[in-house]
């Protein structure tokens, strides 16, 4: 079972060329990060099972906690209750990454790491690299040279500034290590491993296939919608022209909305559902398990959402993704995914390339087999083992 891996958080690795420990912080700050980091917990944890020569320890940074929410997602993916909390909480950018700052550079000072492993595009992610790096501590990025090319997207200053001060380089897909070479980076510090957060999934997919679909939805007669960007749901006129095409949509296919408190609020706010709109489901949030086992029988998925074009791709669900870029140009390439933008006329075009069955199937991308997380292991024990 995925939780008794975790009965301790030391663990040890043995090297042939280095017999000296080594101390790693793995650092999460944001559910989305949580799916990422599950595999690589337990890769450390499995491959140092009874030797003393490698320890390991969590960091959450609190940037988001909801007790409920982050306390059941650590509990399906069998992720220990982390070592230590620095509970941030929300504020503007400037204000939740400068407490970041401030309370993981103490920890780095009381436990003097050999490396630290972020993971995504976060604030977190961010303030932990820098801070580490002006310590001499050496960082590992998990999802490195994913690339908007929207300098207005906070992720994407997030992904430059860590990947610019990083010392290995984990990439998911060959695209994002063209990006990390073409802005300079050594070849040595770029590791293509594949995509932890489909080792996550592919891990759970069979429990997940297990939970129950909403009171009156049935597999592959409905489709799932996810809201949450602020270019999207902050705006009157943004969010009544991607509700339009879902509104249409609805009137010949149920629509489910696990929708964030923000975009409910703003629904309201700016008068968009109608009393005819009783065919878009509106439900809570869903844990992880319950939200795979929905999009995975869902006949397409609309969302805004990064890393839900990577979890369709691989169960094989066509995804319209409503945004002008993205940072995952795979899943369109390889993948199912159709980067519509915010026009309403080609989110439509789009949901009816999927009602009709004309789209490509699409394929799995490379590497993204469920062993992404001992790549990472292997290579940066190995790192430490002739440098450190």
């Amino acid at each position: 079972m995925p939780g008794e891996v975790y009965q301790s958080h030391s663990a040890s690795v043995k090297s042939s060329v280095k017999k000296t420990p080594v101390k790693i912080l793995v650092v999460a700050g944001a559910r989305p990060n949580f799916m990422k980091i599950a595999p690589i917990l337990e890769a450390l944890a499995i491959r140092g099972a009874g030797k003393d020569t490698v320890t390991f320890r969590l960091i959450h940074t609190g940037q988001h906690y909801d007790r409920a929410m982050s306390g059941s997602f650590f509990l399906e993916l069998g992720i220990p209750e982390p070592d230590i909390n620095l509970a941030v909480g929300s504020g503007s950018h400037a204000e939740q990454t400068g407490r970041v700052m401030v309370g993981f550079e103490k920890v780095c000072q009381d436990e003097r790491p050999d490396w630290v492993i972020v993971v995504g595009d976060v604030n977190s992610t961010l303030a932990c690299s820098v801070t580490a790096k002006k310590l001499g501590i050496r960082v590992a990025h998990v999802e490195a040279g994913l690339r908007s090319g929207d300098m207005a997207m906070p992720e994407e200053i997030n992904r430059l500034c860590t990947d610019a001060v990083s010392d290995l380089l984990f990439t998911t897909d060959e695209l994002a290590g063209d990006n990390l070479r073409r802005e300079g980076v050594a070849p040595g510090k770029i590791a293509f491993v594949g995509n932890t957060m489909i080792d996550t999934l592919l891990r759970n997919k069979a429990r997940a296939m297990e939970s129950v679909l909403p009171e009156g939805v049935i597999e592959k007669q409905y489709a799932v919608l996810t809201l949450h960007r602020p270019s999207n749901v902050d705006s009157a006129a943004a969010l009544r022209r991607i509700f339009e095409p879902v509104r249409e949509l609805a009137r010949i296919l149920p629509v489910v909305f696990p929708v964030h408190p923000r975009t409910r609020a703003n629904l309201t706010a700016f008068s968009l559902l109608n009393a005819d709109d009783n065919n878009i489901r509106l439900i809570e949030p869903l844990s992880y398990l319950p939200f795979i086992g929905l999009i995975a029988r869902a006949k397409m998925v609309l969302t805004d959402s990064g890393g839900i074009q990577e979890e369709t791709t691989v169960l094989g669900v066509p995804c319209i993704t409503m945004r002008e870029n993205t940072e995952r140009p795979i899943t369109c390439t390889v993948g199912t995914n159709i980067l519509a933008g915010t026009d309403p006329a080609q989110i439509r075009l789009a949901i009816s390339s999927v009602l009709q069955g004309t789209i490509r199937s699409g394929a799995i991308p490379d590497k993204w087999d469920g062993h992404a997380a001992e790549r990472i292991v292997t290579r940066l024990l190995d790192e430490h083992s002739v440098s450190g």
